[in-house]
């Protein structure tokens, strides 16, 4: 089975506002609820294409249900840990002539329930697969990571990585089967300037010297260049098309791409799947739909 680990999920509410105004009342034009959370974005993603994944995590209060019956209802089963102080965070996305965004900070996750969540990583085996994505909120000590890192490690269970920064060079050293970073991610935790393919070869690689098993860079328009655990290098430029949005494309990417690899085990196949997805969602409100990512799949084969 997959798990997806997010730690701080959210309902992202989004207003369109042609005009904002501060320090005045503002209607919106239209308001729509999404379900937020790189590890839930995946599993969504991996829903859509019917390949069956249990996002982990934390939730509370009122809106945390909600979340929760939103996934259920979406044929998603999550076993999520519901912990007592505060509300499952409501993020505001407000999008006019600039888009403009409030982020609220989410419950307060204490030990006991960090307890519950690694108590849920230790009943897995080698034969599920764990995707660690998005940042550990305030109330988490920033070890958590490398402890689940370990902890999958140690019993052997494949696990991707989509973190950023300090929290992904910690992981390294468990030798995770995929990290995904982008072009500024990559030049941060590395401490270069990539101004060239070389340059980006270059760093794909020292993070291999570093424990990453395969290198999976999102190049934003230009698709995505993986090196695999051989050595071998893939490059996919994405489809040309008009991006409606961009929130969720990375996730969508990395859910794209895991489908398409335990498929057949093919990595090119993979980074196919990992750009169709990726570039559908630019083209959704909301996550890609199949009928978009079927699209771009006929897009990139033709």
């Amino acid at each position: 089975m997959i798990y997806t680990i997010t730690f701080n999920p959210s309902l992202d509410y989004v207003l369109k506002v042609p005009e904002l105004s501060l320090g005045k009342i503002n209607r919106s034009e239209n308001e729509k609820i999404y379900i937020g959370g790189k590890g839930i974005n995946v599993s969504r993603v991996l829903n859509t294409l019917g390949m069956k994944s249990i996002p982990l995590g934390f939730i509370a209060g009122f809106t945390g249900k909600e979340l929760k019956s939103k996934l259920i209802d979406s044929g998603i089963e999550p076993e999520f840990i519901e912990v007592r102080e505060g509300n499952t965070r409501i993020n505001i996305k407000i999008k006019g002539q600039v888009e403009t965004a409030i982020n609220a900070n989410g419950p307060n996750i204490n030990d006991y329930s960090i307890a519950l969540l690694l108590k849920q990583i230790d009943d897995l085996d080698s034969n599920d697969i764990v995707i660690l994505a998005g940042y550990v909120p305030s109330t988490i000590d920033s070890s958590i990571y490398a402890l689940i890192c370990k902890k999958l490690y140690d019993k052997n269970v494949p696990f991707i990585v989509d973190i950023s920064g300090k929290h992904l060079i910690d992981s390294l050293k468990y030798n995770p089967f995929l990290i995904k970073p982008n072009k500024e991610e990559l030049e941060e935790c590395l401490g270069v300037k990539v101004e060239s393919i070389d340059d980006l070869r270059n760093g794909m690689k020292r993070l291999q010297e570093l424990g990453a098993l395969n290198v999976l860079v999102l190049l934003g328009e230009d698709g995505a260049m993986l090196i695999d655990d051989q050595g071998n290098e893939y490059g996919l430029a994405a489809p040309s098309i008009n991006v409606v949005n961009t929130v969720g494309a990375g996730d969508s990417m990395l859910a794209g791409f895991m489908y398409g690899f335990l498929k057949n085990r093919d990595y090119k196949e993979a980074l196919i799947y990992g750009v169709a997805c990726g570039t559908a969602t630019a083209q959704c409100d909301d996550l890609a739909t199949i009928d978009k990512i079927e699209l771009m799949l006929d897009k990139i084969n033709n």
